[in-house]
């Protein structure tokens, strides 16, 4: 079938065709030269903008007393040695990072060589990793006390009121493995390969190995001693495990006494605990413990524990919080997780009203307590259940800011350090507080 042409008027036109293309080797390209040395003019406090969120941390940690991050410090102007590494320097970066999601002290180590907001930070000071992870474990009572100056300046700004404020827990995994939890006959003859390697080695040291260096005959000895000492740590915490699965088979009765299993402890972090986590899992955790400020989300207390439950747990934060702000809160809000009915009669006898929701109901035991009926009935009513709502929206919410922060699991172990991190989360999350009310 043929068709006729939609112009028949106008001529023909040959068909186009593209040049040839010259041979590869002929092509005039651009390429990469990678050993060229260049001389770069930069000037670091041009590298970020004039509102970025690391000027505002640094601002706002030089307006804190960090006196207690000085005291270790022995260098002086009129001693010999290199200067020391600025503790402000350190702290800001890392509560930079922790903004960021970033909570590797070897990560950091890196940002602070590649990333121009952690170089300007940095400004030039040595860092490396070895200082940042010190920073962050080993000055726990100085970060303890930063963040009670931080609550005290947030406080006499009127940032934060103390109306109300409300309790949360939060298990985060623990840095163990399931594998490495044991029982008592395992982690005897764990300690005793441990003090095995710990001899051969200080024999090693006598007759020394010419292929092997000092530093890395050091770190063997170092990381042989502390896995003696985490052993021997398990041990000690054993007799704990041991008595908590006594309660629980006692709780369990006959039948079920059976399925409660034997006792065990992690070799590689004996503080952790295995608990059950959001997700209905059973994995080594520690319970994070937050006390919130109702109408400012700043957070008033911060604790640490390797108890599952959280039970117990209101009237430790309530003393906690009234330590570092010398007030306490009209009204306490918790969920039913916390419910003691000892805790709670303290702090209504205190004058705190308590908001938490009792069971449908009434044990035998709360007969005894003649304000359980009084709290029973504000809890019943609408305006009670109304500032219970603020629960919710209060400490929920920071469990998840801090989540933000990277707090999914703790690369530290031990109570104490895992606290020292949260801790600098905590300074982390009210400086953006500070930040985002004072303005």
């Amino acid at each position: 079938m043929s068709y006729l042409p939609l112009f028949p008027e106008l001529p023909e036109v040959e068909e186009l065709s593209s040049p040839a293309s010259p041979p590869l080797g002929e092509l005039r390209l651009s390429r990469p030269v990678r050993n060229q040395v260049e001389m770069v003019m930069q000037e670091l406090d041009a590298l970020i903008g004039p509102e970025h969120r690391a000027r505002v941390i640094w601002g706002l940690v030089e307006r804190l007393d960090l006196s207690q991050l000085y005291t270790p410090i022995r260098v002086a102007t009129d001693t010999p040695g290199r200067a020391a590494t600025d503790p402000k320097v350190l702290l800001a970066l890392w509560l930079y990072a922790i903004t960021e999601n970033v909570g590797s002290a070897r990560q950091l180590d890196r940002l602070c060589n590649e990333h121009d907001a952690y170089r300007w930070l940095r400004g030039g000071v040595p860092v490396n990793y070895h200082m940042l992870a010190d920073l962050r474990v080993e000055h726990g009572e100085a970060l303890d006390g930063l963040l009670t100056q931080l609550l005290a300046v947030l406080l006499k700004e009127g940032l934060a009121d103390l109306d109300g404020a409300a309790q949360d827990g939060m298990r985060v995994r623990a840095g163990a493995g399931q594998s490495s939890f044991r029982r008592e006959q395992s982690l005897k003859r764990c300690l005793e390969k441990a003090q095995k390697q710990v001899e051969r080695l200080a024999l090693e040291r006598e007759h020394p190995d010419p292929q092997k260096g000092k530093r890395e005959q050091a770190a063997q000895e170092r990381a042989a001693r502390e896995r003696e000492e985490r052993v021997e740590e398990a041990l000690r915490q054993l007799p704990q495990v041991q008595a908590v699965k006594e309660r629980q088979k006692r709780k369990a009765g006959k039948q079920r006494a059976a399925r409660v299993t034997e006792a065990r402890v992690s070799s590689t972090d004996p503080e952790a605990r295995v608990m059950k986590m959001p997700d209905g899992g059973f994995r080594p955790a520690y319970n994070v413990q937050l006390t919130t400020d109702v109408s400012s989300g700043i957070i008033l207390g911060v604790a640490v524990t390797n108890d599952g439950t959280d039970q117990g747990e209101a009237l430790p934060m309530v003393d906690q919080v009234v330590q570092r702000t010398g007030r306490q809160s009209e009204k306490y809000l918790m969920d039913g997780g916390f419910v003691d009915l000892k805790d709670i009669q303290t702090l209504e006898q205190r004058g705190i009203e308590v908001y938490a929701p009792p069971k449908e109901t009434e044990r035998p035991a709360e007969s005894r307590y003649s304000w359980v009926k009084g709290w029973r009935e504000r809890m019943s009513t609408e305006a009670a259940k109304e500032v219970y709502k603020q629960r919710a929206s209060t400490a929920e919410w920071s469990n998840a800011q801090v989540c933000q922060h990277g707090v999914s699991q703790f690369r530290v172990r031990g109570v104490a350090k895992v606290t020292a991190v949260m801790l600098l989360v905590v300074l982390a999350h009210n400086l953006l507080r500070w930040a985002a009310l004072g303005t």
